[in-house]
């Protein structure tokens, strides 16, 4: 999606607001503001400490912002719980792969179809007919997503014996599992090497297209960045530092100066 299209008067699916977060006296975040359009791929990028996985938490709820706002479709989002978000449409995956490790692959999917489910134990104990048919529904649902991520081959191995790159994509599955409208993914490159990078941008860039879903991408690997993100938010020290198109970030003087320092440093 072109930034031509996106500026056609349509309002932002997701709107970040004068974010600031404080932890004690440390400022985390600091009147940080941005869009994010449907059917965009956004990177946000910085150096570490920037606050790039402090907005994270604030946009799933983990964190509460000390002032601002955080709007999708228009509504704050920041009265609902952590339990909550994913109802609503926000779906992510961590840093450091959150899965249930002891359970298969496939049950670690089925945990975020259940997302979309409502049931309750004596309903379930007692096995109604519409809790067999969303069991049935659940199921399709995630034999679809493992086929989409080639996961079939894996989706009865215990996940804690899968290689760290497959974790990955099963920590993907589960939040596509969710089908939300904003998939949050950060530092999803983080621990492959140059071959899965590859294939990872292209994946993403799949995701967008094939299943009408906007990406908000917390990322290291510059080259990813640039090469699949339509639009970058660049932070530095918990305050936004440059925004535009990946060429336009790419040339912008503070970022490179936050990225390489400078001679008076």
């Amino acid at each position: 999606m072109t930034q031509a299209q996106l500026a056609r008067g349509t309002s932002p699916l997701l709107a970040v607001r004068d974010v600031s977060v404080v932890f004690g006296g440390i400022i985390a975040l600091n009147g940080v503001s941005f869009d994010m359009h449907k059917g965009q791929i956004l990177g946000l990028i910085g150096p570490n400490g920037a606050g790039k996985t402090t907005l994270f938490n604030c946009l799933s709820r983990l964190y509460q912002p000390s002032s601002g706002d955080i709007l999708m479709d228009g509504v704050s989002i920041l009265s609902r719980p952590p339990h909550r978000i994913a109802e609503i449409g926000i779906g992510r995956t961590f840093q450091n792969v959150a899965l249930f490790p002891n359970l298969s692959v496939m049950d670690n999917v089925r945990v975020g179809a259940h997302s979309k489910t409502s049931s309750d134990i004596i309903s379930d104990s007692l096995r109604l007919a519409w809790v067999r048919r969303s069991e049935t529904s659940v199921n399709k649902k995630v034999h679809e997503i493992l086929a989409y991520l080639d996961l079939e081959d894996v989706a009865h191995t215990i996940v804690s014996g899968l290689p760290f790159g497959t974790q990955k994509r099963v920590e993907l599955a589960r939040a596509l599992a969710a089908d939300p409208k904003i998939l949050l993914l950060d530092e999803p490159a983080g621990g492959l090497n140059h071959e899965e990078v590859y294939v990872l941008g292209a994946l993403i860039r799949r995701i967008r297209d094939e299943r009408h879903m906007t990406v908000l991408l917390v990322e290291h690997h510059m080259g990813l960045v640039m090469s699949i993100a339509d639009h970058v938010v660049a932070l530095n020290f918990g305050k936004k530092l440059a925004e535009g198109t990946p060429a336009q970030v790419q040339a912008d003087p503070d970022v490179i100066k936050a990225y390489l320092g400078s001679k008076d440093q």
